[in-house]
């Protein structure tokens, strides 16, 4: 049995912390949340790898975002 979620029907959003006018964006697949864990790609490369993290680590993630001078 595989851990790793079924992304091929995933909807992904930008992340609005991006910079440089998008050209540097990060995706998340919110609906996976609920599961307890997040799936993260880079935007410029939609067919490449994508990370897999915690919930807990995504909220890290998205708390230092916020706290940056962007």
């Amino acid at each position: 049995m595989s851990t790793t979620p079924d992304l091929s029907h995933a909807i992904w959003h930008k992340s609005s912390y991006s910079g440089n006018g998008g050209a540097t964006c990060v995706e998340w697949a919110p609906a996976f949340a609920p599961s307890g864990s997040v799936p993260v790609r880079d935007s410029k490369n939609p067919g490449g790898p994508t990370l897999i993290v915690s919930t807990a680590a995504w909220s890290g993630l998205v708390a230092l975002a916020r706290g940056a001078d962007l």
